[in-house]
């Protein structure tokens, strides 16, 4: 059965998604650009600060889910700037020290608000 999981501490979904859906254990996320959750608005700044507020808010929407990082078993991550793949992988692999999931890395045209970057996972239970 699909459970809808959502928390005030992850931006509000810009359309008509949720933030994540869990069936039969597994928990499918939706991409996150790096909106501050309390104002709603895309974080300015460097690959390194906007990964960091996407990890973060992958993170609250995970915890919602009752897991961690530590569950994630696949990401997919887009970044507009291909030349941002080493600053993005120096945040991305503080989150995941030990047991890395496998992981898909493309550079896009755009991302929505102009994001740099937008990561999504599939954790399990």
């Amino acid at each position: 059965m699909k459970q809808v999981i959502s928390t005030v501490l992850a931006p509000k979904a810009i359309g008509p998604y949720s933030q994540a859906i869990e069936v039969n254990g597994t928990i499918y996320c939706s991409g996150q650009i790096p909106i501050d959750p309390q104002t709603g608005e895309l974080v300015a700044g460097t690959i390194e600060v906007q990964a960091e507020r996407v990890m973060k808010n992958l993170q609250a929407v995970l915890a919602e889910a009752g897991v961690g990082f530590d569950h994630v078993v696949k990401t997919t991550c887009f970044l507009a700037d291909l030349a941002d793949f080493q600053a993005f992988n120096a945040v991305y692999g503080k989150y995941f020290p030990e047991n890395a999931p496998a992981r898909s890395c493309v550079a896009v045209a755009g991302l929505p608000k102009g994001a740099k970057v937008e990561v999504e996972v599939i954790a399990v239970k």
